[in-house]
């Protein structure tokens, strides 16, 4: 016979609804979400995440006064809480009057930590008839900074005012009796800005005496390290006392912006984005994963222990604001190379990152399914104003409209040219609404037109795809547009997930060698363009070119899978090898000199898209043969094996000498991804007119900028034994 080691979850109906209570806590959140929070015998405490469902949730909901949950949350989103932990393993169908009456292991008896605690997110709808609120109305839930100066109201980003909280229907004020600079360092943190400055009070002071203030909170005490003014100690004025601040005034602060958000050039040169740590793949500013310098190469953290206080080091050290969340699990994409740090624990008043403890990372301790990244407060610009997306399916999708001004002074939304328009511009307007990544940019747009713009209001719109919005690109001053019909208007589909593909570089490093192929081998590589031109010249079918020949093994290391562009009615059927391309241009494989000219007709590879093995646990989904279909998955990798037909560069025409040998994946952002930075693998290589020597071979942005110097500055190798 079989004991279970816990004991049957039994119906917990020693207290009644009545003489409960329930609360929501925790921070950032809004009013209808949080940790979950029980007072049972006099005490709050909290309900741990095992077993957790939604049916819980709506019960939970229920009780604090909400027609239902929309969802739940597990690990302490919410923060920890303290005291006691009240319930685990809840087992509720959901139609319970109350918890009390669900499966659990009973009133007190759990084997969780505050790591684990549970909270909900309800339907904000209100019960008919809830007279006992459940939800404490004294919470700082939204704050912001008030400009008084008519001049601070037009700029943006605002960095100085008076502190505001809302409440109720409006806003209300903070007195500022023992307020401090760690106060003003919290609050410039929720608003995007790393640090905070003094601030001349006396002009305050004045405008403070001809307003009418409402104080609702008359203390705050945080230490500094909070990344919301909701998890400082807060004292409230109750009752009728809101007008009280004796002697004091509103708190005002005053906060310095990041590099990024400075608003003067001289600024911004003062301020210098830190060279030691940087964040990828997020769809905007100020998130992404988090990566370190370490000696010459860039590496990512592993999550164990990551948590708010951390990421929020990670945030100011890089000119944002505080911490939004502390993510794990490669939420935003797995890294390459090495790991640099693991078990990172930050008391939040470090000024970088390396001043936290941390420890040295062991082969057996993490993968990069583990990359630790954050999200930070950024300061608010207001871009998201200017642009907007009308006419798809959903509110990721449409036709892009913009606001511009007419020579009279008002304000009217027009239509982009099509021309020219691709994927960068689109990762900038997908960017610039909050709405993740690119996933096309269309150059003619079918969608229903709901809005009755017609006119082309910009052209030649050209953009990095780095900028916060499309007025940073280049575009025509004059509008130049050869099809000015409203269907030939740019349009975007967006996506919150991207792939993200890369290069295995120790690879290429591995398998590249030289071989002399015979010219009647070469009838189908030379139909398909895989030769140098002078290879038309030749004596056919007599004679040999010199292919220098190597392995390409390309990883989606995203988070959605790699498709192409092209449906499969516009694919091309290759008869010599018997299979569809269906990407015209997938790699570029070159061969440089030093100053960048091209030495060898590095052709263009356009292939098959499968997945020839995947990763642990993922299985694969796309393959070419039977006209199947074509990508690569995540956690999967295509190989293309340094024997197959154009796996090559042609070298036939090139002198003995020193030389980089690049290879470029999706050069032309054909497919989106969420990280273009990483699609170049460069090596350097000593040719010595029979040998070649390949070593030094990484991805685009995996040295530091000294390292890529030295690179670049390659003298060749003296010998053929690489060090």
């Amino acid at each position: 016979m079989l004991f279970s080691k816990f004991p049957t979850p039994t119906p917990q109906t020693a207290e009644g609804p009545e003489t409960l209570k329930f609360r929501l806590s925790g921070f950032p959140r809004k009013h209808n979400e949080g940790r979950i929070e029980v007072f049972y015998k006099g005490e709050w405490g909290t309900i741990c995440d095992d077993d957790f469902s939604l049916a819980n949730a709506h019960v939970l909901c229920r009780q604090l006064g909400f027609v239902s949950a929309t969802g739940w949350t597990h690990s302490a989103k919410y923060g920890k809480g303290t005291g006691k932990i009240w319930l685990d393993n809840v087992q509720c169908s959901g139609s319970e009057r109350s918890v009390s009456v669900c499966k659990s292991r009973g009133w007190g008896n759990s084997d969780c930590t505050h790591d684990e605690d549970a909270g909900v997110i309800c339907k904000d709808e209100r019960l008919l008839g809830y007279v006992d609120s459940n939800v404490d109305e004294n919470k700082v839930e939204e704050v912001r900074l008030r400009p008084v100066f008519t001049i601070a109201t037009k700029r943006m980003p605002v960095t100085e005012g008076v502190v505001e909280v809302k409440n109720k229907d409006g806003w209300a004020q903070i007195c500022d009796n023992g307020w401090t600079p760690k106060n003003s360092h919290v609050v410039c943190g929720m608003m995007g800005f790393p640090h905070e400055k003094k601030v001349n009070k006396n002009f305050y002071k004045l405008y403070a005496e001809r307003q009418k203030n409402h104080f609702l909170v008359h203390s705050v005490a945080c230490s500094g390290t909070e990344v919301h003014l909701a998890a400082c100690p807060l004292e409230f004025n109750y009752g009728n006392a809101t007008e009280s601040c004796p002697g004091g005034m509103p708190a005002v602060v005053s906060c310095v912006p990041g590099p990024l958000y400075a608003q003067s050039t001289a600024m911004r040169k003062k301020l210098k984005m830190p060279s030691t740590i940087r964040l990828k793949g997020g769809a905007k500013y100020g998130e992404g994963r988090v990566e370190v310098l370490k000696g010459s190469e860039w590496g990512t953290i592993c999550d164990d222990r990551w948590n708010l206080l951390s990421a929020n080091v990670v945030c100011r050290e890089l000119g944002f604001g505080s911490a939004k969340e502390a993510l794990t699990g490669a939420r935003m994409g797995q890294g390459l190379g090495p790991i640099h740090m693991n078990e990172v624990q930050c008391t939040g008043h470090e000024r970088s990152l390396w001043n936290c403890r941390y420890k040295n990372i062991t082969a057996e301790d993490c993968k990069h399914t583990e990359d630790a990244s954050v999200r930070c407060n950024v300061p608010y610009m207001g871009y998201e104003k200017t642009v907007r997306i009308l006419g798809g399916r959903t509110r990721y999708e449409g036709r892009v409209e913009v606001l511009y001004t007419e020579t009279n002074g008002t304000l009217r939304w027009g239509l982009i040219c099509g021309e020219g328009w691709g994927t960068e511009e689109a990762m900038v307007v997908c960017r610039q609404l909050g709405l993740g990544y690119a996933n096309h940019g269309l150059q003619e747009t079918w969608y229903w037109d709901s809005s009755n713009v017609t006119e082309m209001v910009m052209s030649g719109v050209k953009c990095t795809g780095d900028e916060m919005s499309l007025n940073q690109c280049q575009h025509h001053r004059t509008i130049s547009c050869q099809k000015a019909a409203a269907r030939f208007s740019a349009g975007v589909i967006c996506s919150e997930t991207a792939s993200d593909l890369v290069l295995n570089a120790p690879l290429v490093q591995q398998t590249t060698y030289i071989e002399d192929r015979p010219l009647h081998m070469l009838y189908c590589a030379a139909e398909e363009d895989c030769l140098s031109k002078s290879a038309a010249k030749a004596n056919w079918p007599y004679g040999h070119r010199r292919l220098l020949r190597f392995s390409s093994q390309i990883h989606n290391i995203g988070r959605a899978d790699f498709r192409p562009k092209a449906g499969r009615h516009s694919w091309v059927w290759h008869a010599c090898h018997g299979h569809y391309h269906s990407m015209d241009i997938f790699t570029h494989y070159d061969l440089m000199s030093a100053n960048g000219t091209k030495v060898a007709e590095g052709h263009k590879a356009s292939f098959c898209l499968e997945d020839t093995d995947c990763d642990e646990g993922v299985s694969k989904r796309y393959e070419c043969a039977n006209f199947g279909e074509q990508g690569i998955t995540v956690g999967c990798w295509d190989l293309y094996r340094h024997d197959i037909d154009c796996q090559w560069i042609d070298i036939t025409d090139v002198k003995p000498g020193n030389y980089i040998l690049q290879v470029v994946i999706n050069p032309n952002y054909e497919v989106a991804e969420s990280d273009f930075t990483n699609n170049a693998m460069k090596c350097n290589c000593k040719y010595d007119g029979h040998r070649i020597w390949v070593h030094n071979c990484h991805i685009g942005d995996a040295f530091s900028e000294e390292a890529e110097k030295k690179f670049e500055k390659y003298p060749g190798q003296l010998n053929n034994q690489i060090s």
